[in-house]
């Protein structure tokens, strides 16, 4: 049993035990709960700080812990007041463009929501506990914070060594990116928002790959932009439409994931990349280029392509790189690296914001990727990634053949799955709720009307390969209940 589950496990025995005692009374102590529950001194103490964060225990140093005073509740203090006035004032646009103010976030939460218990999780946007490098994280944390200085205010575009080792990774053999241009972000989405903010004004628009990544929806609208769709195929963006859509909207950003977008898995093709660049250029405009993927090829994804960062001498690409993906969730950190003025803009949003990323952060992620396990890491990465697309691949045609993938992507951890014309994604996605497995609709990955019904599914979430096989098998059950003929 994980730490994680069972500290829960015990807050929730404690939880459902306090009944037994007056408030202000003292609960046994810890050593009694450790010889009681044959729990570690460590899982004790957490699960009793689960409980003081909710307000049910008190502890006092050397006392003890105790049951908390009771809460009277706020209405019949009779302080509830009345929040109506808020819809007004939150939906009141005094912009020249009215611009919708309200932001919808569900399609971020889908991915970042625990599933009940009992749920098979294929929606997530993480890799599970068994795949990601905790040992080596907890090892990188540890020797971070004995660096001298860990715990001293860093520079605001980011350490220098980090920033070096961005650039590196970035610009390749080449040189093509030097440190000077890297700004440390926390993590991607962040990095997204800062560039959003700082490359178009309110109220203009700007160009979306469709389908595209939600967060990126949900962060453009949040800052006051009109995402403008560009659709996408198996070779990426096309760019006949992309130079189009610039000319019709006078947008002056296109944000792109040129590597396994999210969610089709499409590489842009290289006879693309140029016009990409071209159509950018003739129109004024800068290419955000989100490189989330770059650390999830699969085994077998061979060579990739370099960034379209690497191949752009005037500063027309802004590009975005995360070490979170290929980690933890926890370890925000990431990169944006920019040429010529929009450098220095993008310094100054990002230190409007939030200053800058805490060192001990920076310092954790550099040991990192400057650690021999970093590189066994990724192998294994590479290595499970594949095994378990296929796995996902063959339980799809057995268990759900009606659900149509018209590409299969050789990095990230996402399948983009064709529903049958008339199917409810709603009510396919609540079927598949109800059968114990979690997916993700695919309405939220579109900026307009989509073209089509959708599902994304992901295969990395899952806490074993066998959850997988069992996953599809529960979704197809719910394809059997909700597809028109099914």
């Amino acid at each position: 049993m994980s730490q994680r589950s069972s500290v829960a496990e015990l807050a929730a025995s404690l939880r459902s035990e306090l009944d037994r005692y007056s408030p202000g009374e003292k609960l046994p102590s810890s050593r009694a709960l450790v010889e009681r529950f044959r729990a570690s001194p460590v899982t004790v103490s957490r699960a009793l700080a689960a409980l003081v964060a909710e307000g049910l225990v008190v502890t006092r140093p050397g006392a003890g812990a105790f049951r908390a005073q009771p809460r009277q509740a706020d209405a019949a203090l009779g302080q509830r007041g009345d929040t109506s006035w808020q819809e007004v004032s939150l939906s009141a646009d005094a912009s020249a463009d009215h611009v919708p103010r309200s932001v919808d976030a569900s399609g971020v939460t889908a991915t970042l929501d625990v599933p009940p218990p009992g749920v098979l999780e294929l929606n997530g946007g993480y890799l599970p506990p068994g795949l990601q490098p905790e040992k080596a994280l907890a090892a990188a944390l540890a020797r971070a914070g004995r660096r001298p200085g860990a715990w001293g205010r860093p520079p605001v575009e980011g350490v220098e060594e980090l920033r070096g080792w961005f650039a590196r990774e970035i610009g390749g053999p080449a040189g093509a990116v030097a440190a000077g241009e890297v700004l440390i972000t926390a993590g991607g989405q962040s990095a997204i928002t800062t560039a959003l903010r700082a490359l178009a004004p309110p109220g203009a628009a700007v160009l979306v790959e469709s389908p595209t990544y939600p967060g990126m929806l949900a962060a453009a609208r949040a800052s006051g932009l009109r995402p403008v769709p560009v659709p996408v195929d198996a070779g990426g963006v096309r760019p006949g439409l992309l130079a189009q859509a610039f000319r019709a909207s006078g947008a002056r950003v296109f944000v792109c994931q040129p590597l396994f977008q999210n969610p089709t898995g499409a590489v842009l093709a290289p006879d693309r990349r140029r016009d990409v660049l071209r159509a950018a250029r003739e129109a004024g405009a800068f290419v955000v280029e989100d490189d989330f993927a770059r650390n999830l090829a699969h085994e077998d994804a061979g060579p990739l392509p370099p960034p379209l960062r690497a191949e752009d001498p005037d500063g027309v690409v802004v590009h975005i790189r995360s070490l979170t993906k290929i980690t933890s969730p926890s370890l925000r950190v990431g990169a944006l690296a920019a040429r010529g003025p929009a450098l220095e803009r993008l310094r100054a949003i990002q230190v409007v914001d939030s200053f800058f990323v805490p060192r001990p952060l920076q310092e954790a992620a550099l040991e990192l990727v400057g650690a021999p396990a970093w590189s066994r890491h990724l192998r294994t990465v590479a290595a499970e990634l594949r095994t378990r697309r296929a796995l996902m691949l063959t339980a799809l045609a057995s268990e759900a053949p009606a659900l149509r993938l018209d590409h299969v992507p050789r990095g990230g951890y996402h399948l983009w799955l064709r529903l049958p014309d008339g199917t409810d994604e709603a009510a396919l996605t609540a079927a598949a709720l109800r059968a114990g497995v979690a997916v993700a609709p695919g309405r939220p990955y579109f900026a307009a009307e989509p073209p089509a019904p959708y599902l994304r599914v992901t295969f990395a979430p899952a806490a074993a390969e066998g959850d997988i096989v069992e996953g599809v098998r529960r979704l197809g059950s719910a394809c059997a209940e909700v597809l028109p003929h099914g």
